[in-house]
């Protein structure tokens, strides 16, 4: 890793599996849209969130997610690849940067003792935007006072690959796959 100057982590697949039913979920939103008398605009978890604030529905639907996650977040299992993340050398800045609310991510960080060497954490309602967009990534790097181009994003999905490239970060895959070797 001497390569970078800062590593970004993504949380849930790549630290720590958070325990979450996603399809509870998903019919708990549903839910929000019926008893506020809406059509929802699609069956996608995702998409429910995203179109949300156009219904006037942001709030309990970003609720409702983020108590499952919180939840789930409590009885997280931890992944081996969160003993890179406690190994880095003390001057390396670490960042988690999540698609999970940030409080959800607190929680699991701290469930499994890996908060005290994370210097920033953004989940998706930290910034405007959620990934693939780049700011959550971007905002992270800031956090850590380093220059994208010198960090190198850790994930486990093509979602964390394309924030990455977005925000021109280096990307590895859990597995040790690295795909974008950028800034060198």
């Amino acid at each position: 890793m001497t390569e970078y100057d800062a590593i970004v982590y993504d949380l849930d697949g790549t630290l720590v599996h958070l325990t979450v039913d996603w399809g509870r979920v998903t019919t708990d939103v549903l839910e929000v849209y019926e008893r506020a008398r809406i059509e929802p605009p699609s069956s996608s978890l995702w998409e429910l969130l995203e179109r949300a604030e156009e219904y006037g529905l942001k709030s309990p639907v970003e609720s409702t997610i983020a108590g499952h996650e919180h939840d789930g977040a409590r009885a997280s299992r931890r992944l081996p690849h969160a003993d890179e993340l406690v190994g880095q050398p003390e001057s390396m800045p670490i960042g988690v940067c999540s698609l999970n609310c940030e409080r959800a991510c607190h929680l699991a960080l701290e469930t499994h003792d890996l908060f005290e060497p994370v210097d920033a954490v953004v989940g998706r309602d930290t910034v405007t935007t959620s990934k693939p967009h780049p700011e959550p990534l971007l905002e992270t790097i800031s956090g850590l006072g380093a220059r994208p181009e010198r960090t190198l994003f850790v994930g486990d999905s093509p979602r964390d690959e394309t924030t990455a490239k977005r925000a021109g970060t280096g990307f590895e895959y859990v597995d040790g796959r690295r795909t974008l070797e950028l800034g060198r």
